[in-house]
């Protein structure tokens, strides 16, 4: 290992790993330092008596373009989620799939009771739009916020507030859709597109894959960076100079690191995690509240898409609350009970998992989701505040700002 490398990476999530891979492919000698004893940032799984319990409830969508210049998807063992969502109204609940990925379903979409047949019809119209124009069009489109851009499209207060806003709440971690509606299109584009699922080993399967063709030996965990510089970095053994430095940690912790990016907001989002002998539902779909209540998101029985998250004969239930006040775990218990439709007194409460800070906010403008990655004097940043806040924002930037990363070595001779 070279005592002073090309190129430093300090940080090893997503964005961080993706771009050890490309500097790796080039054949640059590179480092990466990581504070925490394990790779992967906001993506982790840790095991509770058995249940795979991951770093809050997260998804793999394989539309993601990155994921494939990366890592054989096929290794990941993914357990597939219906493509649709249930929604509660009242005493009934609604079922909603996509007719192209479950054609079987398309007539009882086309009658539920959610919002009316225009709205999803227009709906669909949105969503095949992003799907099949190029991203350039749809990032040269006017911009407002992904509520604006429901409204735009003729959706009624109906279908935007008993099923868009819950669903895209969970997606964007944003019950105010303040988002872009660039970022919106990129969602859209990508549920469309792609095929939803969780690795049988935990979320955190997919940083370790990423990883595997990595020299272990580059890579430096438990080893915080206090300060970086044109060409250094400051760690607690010492300074290490380099002729340029990757910032690739948490949008917060680069703020930090590098002053001049400024402050990221933050959206925070928090998973409860309940065991059971009999699942609520017997196929893994996502449920919404259409009840207008605002409290949960999402809820969804993880291990009937993957039953790996759960021991023989048990399943674990995921269930998301978006916003910096999470309610106690009884008030979202009760909320299941009304969910489900069924008693959940007798659930076990495995843990809550919050985190602060779950995804960068996106407001407009963002124009065309790439902020620039090459801050001067041998600096760069990665993260998915610099793309669209998502894994595939991460990966994408990560790739993107070890590309720059290489043009000024090259330049440099």
């Amino acid at each position: 290992m070279p005592a002073e490398p090309d190129v430093v990476i300090v940080g090893g999530g997503l964005a961080g790993l993706a771009a050890a891979r490309r500097l790796h492919r080039a054949g640059v000698s590179w480092r990466l330092l990581e504070d925490d004893g394990r790779l992967g940032g906001r993506v982790a799984t840790d095991t509770i008596d058995g249940y795979l319990i991951d770093r809050g409830f997260q998804v793999l969508n394989t539309a993601y373009p990155r994921l494939g210049t990366l890592l054989d998807l096929a290794t990941l063992d993914l357990g597939w989620f219906t493509p649709g969502v249930l929604v509660r109204r009242g005493e009934a609940v609604a079922r909603l799939v996509n007719p192209l990925r479950e054609p079987a379903g398309a007539a009882g979409t086309a009658l539920a009771d959610v919002g009316s047949l225009r709205d999803r019809l227009r709906f669909a119209a949105l969503a095949t739009g992003c799907a099949t124009l190029p991203p350039g069009r749809l990032l040269d489109a006017p911009e407002t916020t992904a509520e604006g851009a429901l409204r735009r499209a003729g959706l009624s207060d109906a279908i935007i507030e008993e099923l868009l806003r819950p669903f895209l709440s969970g997606v964007l971690v944003d019950r105010a859709l303040e988002t872009s509606s660039h970022v919106l299109a990129m969602v859209l584009r990508s549920f469309a597109r792609g095929r939803v699922g969780v690795p049988a080993q935990g979320m955190g399967a997919l940083p370790r894959a990423i990883a595997a063709p990595l020299p272990a030996d580059l890579v430096e965990l438990r080893t915080p960076v206090a300060e970086v510089g044109p060409h250094r970095v400051r760690t607690q053994p010492g300074e290490l100079r380099c002729r340029a430095v990757l910032v690739a940690v948490d949008p917060p912790t680069a703020g930090t690191l590098l002053p001049a990016l400024g402050r990221v907001r933050m959206h925070a989002y928090t998973t409860y995690y309940h065991a059971t002998d009999t699942p609520p539902l017997d196929e893994p779909i996502l449920l919404v509240d259409g009840d207008r209540r605002e409290l949960v998101a999402n809820t969804v029985v993880l291990s009937q898409a993957a039953p790996t998250y759960a021991p023989a004969g048990r399943h674990l239930v995921a269930t998301s609350v978006v916003g910096p006040s999470a309610p106690p775990e009884p008030v979202v218990r009760a909320e299941l009970a009304r969910l489900y439709g069924r008693p959940t007194a007798d659930w076990d409460h495995l843990t809550t998992v919050d985190v602060p800070a779950a995804l960068p906010a996106a407001p407009p403008p963002q124009g065309r989701l790439r902020k620039p990655v090459a801050l001067g004097g041998g600096l760069f940043v990665a993260g998915d505040h610099r793309d669209s806040p998502s894994i595939q924002g991460a990966l994408a930037s990560g790739w993107r700002a070890a590309g720059a990363v290489l043009a000024e070595l090259r330049a440099q001779g």
